[in-house]
């Protein structure tokens, strides 16, 4: 009698292209995405020219999000099944480019969606703080609440939430989002955000001892560290859509305050002397959630962060100091 040949139930991994993947956040999703699904399942794209180290670690690709026709091309050649989406000018720097953040931040969304749309990909566009505005309860922020943001990342930002859950309701498109606290890692260099600050002052106290702070002391704003926002990413992704009540959520782990940041700092800098003169970036911040509500990400698909603002400061000044000078 034959041998009957089970049939495998293994899925293939997904196919993914990062755009932007040479900002913040990308290099290091890609670090992760790859060791879940493969090197070569995982496309790195920007306009920037790649490092050599970039080039080794696996595939890169020039992508223009405001180019369709080239960015089609990508998806189609690559087999791509999720489209994640980083290409974005930050709040401050956006603020001094108008035109451009509308053209990037506007145009490139309405690209990756309707790509999206087209290929059935799933598709995750990260939101922010600045989607709120001095209308938003700031203490806490829920989920649902009225926004109003004052900068055109926050317009262009509840722009891509509202597109996203259109295009999932009119459509099926499988839309995913979070709002996103600042960001807080070793590995890369402030890149023009309000709430760069809280990268800064790590380099700064480590090279220097003294820091000069755009923002006031006593500036609360929500933060998360890198690890945590980069498994929260990947949680939303591989959620059962039977989860998710919705399209968009908060989450984050820490709210605090330059001064604040400081204290806990000096604990492994001692001395270290912080000056604060606020620039244009305080106002800014002053229409920011202080403290972010993420209790339905944490009741719908599990979200829970590991790190709080004592364990951050201890692996930041950690690996800072294995870096060569």
């Amino acid at each position: 009698m034959p041998t009957r040949r089970l049939m495998s139930t293994v899925q293939d991994p997904p196919r993914i292209l990062i755009t932007g993947s040479l900002g913040q956040l990308g290099t290091e999703l890609a670090r992760l995405l790859r060791s879940k699904y493969g090197r070569d399942n995982v496309i790195m794209s920007d306009i920037v020219k790649p490092t050599k180290e970039i080039l080794e670690s696996g595939p890169y690709i020039f992508t223009d999000i405001l180019d369709f026709k080239g960015l089609q091309e990508a998806v189609v050649m690559h087999r791509v099944d999720w489209l994640i989406h980083f290409s974005a000018l930050l709040s401050a720097v956006g603020e001094q480019a108008v035109p451009l953040a509308v053209r990037v931040n506007i145009e490139g969304t309405h690209n990756v969606l309707e790509l999206a749309k087209q290929y059935s990909m799933k598709i995750f566009v990260p939101s922010t703080i600045g989607a709120f505005g001095p209308d938003s309860p700031r203490d806490p922020t829920p989920n649902v609440c009225i926004q109003r943001p004052k900068t055109i990342y926050g317009v262009s930002k509840v722009h891509a939430e509202l597109m996203g859950e259109y295009y999932h309701e009119r459509f099926g498109l499988d839309f995913r989002c979070l709002r996103f606290p600042g960001i807080i890692s070793s590995d890369s260099n402030p890149g023009g955000g309000t709430t760069d600050y809280a990268v800064q002052i790590f380099h700064d106290a480590l090279r220097t001892g003294q820091h000069t702070c755009y923002l006031r002391p006593d500036t609360r704003l929500p933060m998360m560290y890198i690890d945590d926002c980069l498994r929260a990413l990947w949680e939303i992704m591989v959620a059962p859509e039977e989860q998710l009540k919705r399209r968009t959520y908060n989450v984050t782990a820490m709210s605090f305050s330059p001064a604040e940041i400081a204290e806990e700092l000096r604990k492994h800098v001692p001395g270290l002397e912080v000056n604060y003169k606020p620039d244009q970036r305080q106002k800014i911040a002053d229409s920011w959630p202080m403290v972010f509500d993420d209790s339905e990400a944490r009741k719908d698909w599990g979200w829970s962060h590991k790190y709080d603002l004592a364990e951050m400061c201890r692996v930041m000044v950690s690996n800072i100091r294995k870096r060569p000078a």
